[in-house]
């Protein structure tokens, strides 16, 4: 009898830590989780070590983020298109896609091996965005951004954008460090089923905590 009763309490117990990880685990894909900032592409308006709060409830409702909100999202297998390429299609090639279901559990819940860029979205479906004279426009308006620094410049980087439409279901982002960032000026724009979260809140160093 007691030998039964110990096998008891540690199948409870397993049954309790497995029941645990899958809790944890669901709420890190599909309400939120901690990240740290590891590049330069976001100064000054996230900097390297930074901690930050990932709201992911809009890639579980599948809604897309509005203009100016900062997103993180799974980085195209290829960063820099040739200007064919991006005449031929402007969204972000992804051709590296897991054909397994344990693969791409690994890759797209565990993330396993994964790497995601974050930018600030600045073009949404149907807007036509230009980048000239050092400035964007979007929809033939000039786009003011009062999070870059002074005498930031925005040029066409290492890509080839001059002018695009954003397709549907997808967004236009770029990087606040315009000099510094490979983002969709290089690789083209990013499908919503790409896009992991939107920054909601920054908890490190305390004395910035709060909403970015």
């Amino acid at each position: 009898m007691k030998n039964k009763e110990e096998i008891k309490n540690i199948l409870d117990w397993i049954l309790c830590v497995l029941i645990a990880i899958v809790i944890a685990i669901s709420v890190k894909y599909y309400i939120g989780t901690l990240t740290i900032v590891k590049q330069p592409s976001m100064y000054p308006t996230l900097i390297e070590n930074q901690r930050l709060w990932l709201n992911r409830w809009g890639r579980t409702t599948k809604k897309l983020p509005k203009r100016g909100d900062i997103i993180t999202f799974e980085a195209p297998s290829k960063t820099l298109l040739s200007k064919e390429e991006k005449e031929e299609n402007v969204i972000a090639r992804y051709d590296n896609e897991s054909n397994t279901f344990w693969k791409k559990f690994t890759h797209n819940v565990l993330e396993l091996g994964k790497v995601s860029y974050i930018k600030r979205v600045i073009g949404l479906p149907g807007d036509h965005v230009v980048i000239e004279d050092g400035k964007v426009f979007i929809n033939d308006v000039e786009f003011k951004e009062p999070y870059l620094q002074p005498g930031v410049v925005t040029d066409n980087g290492k890509g080839y954008v001059t002018g695009l439409v954003v397709p549907q279901n997808s967004v236009f982002a770029m990087g606040d460090n315009r000099a510094q960032s490979t983002d969709c000026r290089c690789f083209g724009c990013i499908p919503l089923e790409k896009i992991e979260s939107t920054v909601a809140i920054r908890i490190w160093p305390l004395n910035l905590f709060g909403k970015v």
